[in-house]
């Protein structure tokens, strides 16, 4: 999420990223409207409506951490690593959901934005270096930020996919995760609030991937389904899977998320909406797609 970018030419990149970091603030300022707007209470005439629109601009207040987000994107060269359109995914379903449970796999430079995009709503971020939680936090302590350790490697990959399927905490109709030691793609030993939360919105953009002793994003793949076909609250859950050009993201997600929940794609985001298993047509015991 932070460190898997290289400035290549930075002259270039510069330009783009003051360019992209404009757009992103005016995305932002748009989302604090947007909200105002929603706030509205009478929409049954068109002179109404107006009126109406035109006081909730004038009364609404930004949350301080959605200005904190404007005036940091605003004029910080440092933008997030997804691009505009993969953010529009997950913001169009922010619109319609927050405020909401939204859990964030990962911590950087777009951490801000997603908190400010859900202001009322409970964000969290889970991070695998420690050292990079306290640096992030002293910009923006507004952050809710755990770190976090993984059981996995991503050179293990293919070994705990044969594993999932031979082992039968790891079946969908038995899965669980806090505590469950035998399942070796379930998360365990993280914070209580990661277990007892039911997340409406689970973003997957770490732990790191691009080397062999990386952690991965297995276990967090496998984690994001269990906890979606757990849901005891009404609606879906939605998955978004960064990376998806990386073949163990690929393969995981397949796997775990199925083809079938996919319901958008743009660069290197897919998006999910997962029902609980309560309200799945079939039932597999053995497999989760």
């Amino acid at each position: 999420m932070r460190k898997e970018e290289i400035v290549k030419n930075r002259t270039s990149l510069a330009d783009k990223r003051w360019v992209f970091a404009i757009g992103l603030a005016g995305l932002i300022a748009g989302a604090i409207l947007i909200s105002s707007f929603i706030k509205t209470a009478n929409y049954s005439l068109l002179c109404s409506r107006l009126n109406s629109r035109s006081q909730a601009v004038n009364d609404y207040s930004a949350e301080p951490v959605q200005l904190q987000a404007i005036l940091h994107y605003a004029t910080s060269r440092i933008v997030p690593q997804q691009n505009i359109g993969e953010i529009s995914v997950t913001f169009d379903v922010l619109k319609k959901r927050s405020p909401c449970n939204f859990l964030v796999f990962g911590l950087g430079y777009d951490s801000l934005m997603w908190t400010s995009l859900n202001p009322h709503g409970n964000t969290i971020f889970l991070e695998e270096d420690p050292k990079w939680v306290q640096t992030v936090l002293k910009d923006a302590p507004s952050l809710h930020a755990h770190a976090v350790r993984y059981r996995t490697h991503l050179q293990q990959a293919d070994a705990l996919l044969s594993h999932y399927r031979s082992e039968p905490s790891c079946f969908p109709s038995e899965a669980y995760l806090r505590g469950n030691e035998k399942c070796k793609l379930a998360l365990t030993g993280f914070p209580d609030e990661f277990y007892d939360t039911e997340w409406d919105m689970i973003m997957i953009d770490a732990p790191r991937g691009y080397f062999a002793e990386a952690p991965g994003r297995m276990a967090a793949i496998f984690s994001a389904a269990v906890m979606a076909r757990n849901r005891k609250g009404s609606g879906v859950t939605h998955v978004f899977l960064h990376d998806v050009n990386r073949r163990v993201e690929k393969v995981f997600a397949e796997e775990f998320l199925c083809r079938k929940y996919l319901v958008k794609s743009i660069g290197r985001l897919w998006h999910f909406e997962i029902p609980s298993a309560a309200n799945m047509t079939s039932h597999d015991g053995a497999r989760f797609c």
